[in-house]
């Protein structure tokens, strides 16, 4: 019969949104709370005396392979245990559930081990809405960050130049004639060619710079803290360097060129849309000018003369 003391105990833990497990020194299932018998699909009648492995089935949703008793690792090792990252529940019906949990030893006053006590819960939900914000963030193809994300970080980092007084750069970039190269030899090579050419564009940039897939053919490159217009332009340089580099695809020799056009943040646009507005119409200034080159914005692009 349970004293007055657990009982409440009893009664708090099967309050608390997390499911709990005990366990003795042996590995031998002691107490589940009501969390953590729906999410195992134990009661814990048919838990009491049973080895953990048996209710708290856990892998790698990866490899598949069996992820070791965290309850006895605390044990061993005598200290806190948390294993959450890509963890999988297997419930007593086969249903899979991507958990994250901590596990930690249970010890007597003196000193002696009693057992352990492992807290869990379920991040299904959580994992699948981060993985629908990426996919929604995110390019297909090339996997790199979308206009919408592109958008929401060159707004971020507008309200950081402002607050330091260091100005951003913006690259607008288009990739020279790939509709006939796409045309001619078919998407499938055109796709990769986007992606050989999206990784040539990053491995020109620094940790804190973003590139974006914002159109089929078109990039644009966020460079923050710019002290000086050259160091916009010899980014370009580079950009447009790698993108000249042959690419090998298949039984293809295929070369492209790029026109780029750079806007300057507060000069060329104080606002996220009219700074990228202003490094596209460079990007066509550059275009028109031969291609394979970059342009940095002036105000008389804006005219059709000037264009």
């Amino acid at each position: 019969m349970l004293s007055k003391e657990q009982e409440r105990a009893q009664c708090t833990l099967d309050s608390i949104g997390d499911a709990v497990i005990s366990t003795d020194v042996e590995g031998l299932v002691c107490y589940l709370n009501i969390v953590a018998q729906r999410l195992t699909g134990y009661t814990q009648e048919e838990a009491l005396g049973r080895r953990l492995e048996e209710v708290f089935q856990i892998i790698d949703p990866r490899s598949r392979a069996t992820v070791p008793n965290p309850m006895a690792l605390a044990i061993q090792e005598n200290k806190a245990i948390s294993r959450s990252p890509n963890c999988v529940l297997i419930r007593r019906d086969g249903f899979e559930i991507a958990i994250e949990y901590s596990a930690a030893p249970m010890g007597h006053k003196g000193g002696q081990k009693s057992g352990a006590v492992m807290v869990f819960y379920d991040v299904s939900q959580a994992r699948a809405l981060s993985l629908m914000n990426c996919v929604a963030q995110h390019d297909p193809l090339t996997h790199l960050i979308n206009r919408v994300l592109l958008v929401d970080r060159l707004g971020q980092a507008i309200g950081l130049a402002q607050q330091n007084r260091i100005p951003l750069a913006i690259l607008y970039l288009d990739l020279d004639r790939f509709s006939s190269l796409n045309d001619s030899l078919g998407h499938a090579i055109g796709d990769r060619l986007l992606q050989s050419a999206a990784l040539r564009f990053c491995d020109c940039l620094r940790a804190s710079d973003t590139v974006s897939r914002v159109d089929a053919d078109e990039f644009a490159v966020l460079l923050p803290e710019v002290v000086r217009p050259q160091h916009a332009a010899i980014c370009a340089a580079k950009i447009l360097q790698a993108t000249r580099l042959p690419y090998l695809i298949d039984e293809h020799d295929l070369h492209l060129t790029a026109s780029l056009g750079i806007a300057i943040y507060p000069n060329d646009g104080a606002e996220v849309e009219t700074l990228l507005d202003s490094a596209k119409l460079a990007m066509r200034g550059a275009k028109n000018r031969g291609r394979d080159n970059y342009l940095f914005y002036r105000s008389e692009l804006n005219s059709p003369a000037g264009e």
